[in-house]
């Protein structure tokens, strides 16, 4: 991942393969549910999960999986926890699902050029300090 990411980001993350267990879904999910909530992304159904700057495999990481959780973590990095939180809820609340989260939206365009070209580097800080100021992980203008 070198040459994409900061070496102090690489240094400071925290990697977790779970084995034979899963990140449960929150409590709540049964309440957003009742109000309608029919398509909330599952938990245990993800590859891995991000937790500022901790990712949670499910299962082995492939180079691509890691650049994508990576990606995160250099989002919540920029934007800090409440921030970020606050733009994946309302991504996903605005586009209806996990794949039009504007936050998602950057980790796969960028895992993607990743992925085409793995020789092909690109500081992703800087990516995402760019996509921030063009507002493009914004989904209303009052975020």
């Amino acid at each position: 991942m070198g040459g994409f990411f900061s070496p102090l980001l690489i240094d400071e993350t925290r990697l977790l393969v779970l084995q034979g267990e899963w990140v449960a879904n929150p409590d709540f999910y049964p309440m957003l549910r009742s109000l309608g909530f029919n398509n909330l992304p599952d938990q245990s159904a993800m590859a891995a999960i991000t937790f500022c700057d901790v990712v949670v495999s499910h299962g082995p990481f492939s180079n691509g999986l890691l650049f994508h959780e990576l990606v995160h973590v250099e989002q919540y990095r920029q934007l800090g926890i409440p921030r970020f939180s606050g733009l994946y809820v309302r991504g996903f609340l605005n586009g209806g699902s996990y794949g039009a989260i504007p936050l998602e939206v950057n980790a796969y365009t960028l895992g993607g050029r990743f992925e085409q070209n793995p020789a092909n580097r690109f500081s992703v800080e800087d990516e995402v300090r760019r996509w921030i100021a063009e507002g493009r992980l914004q989904v209303c203008r009052w975020n």
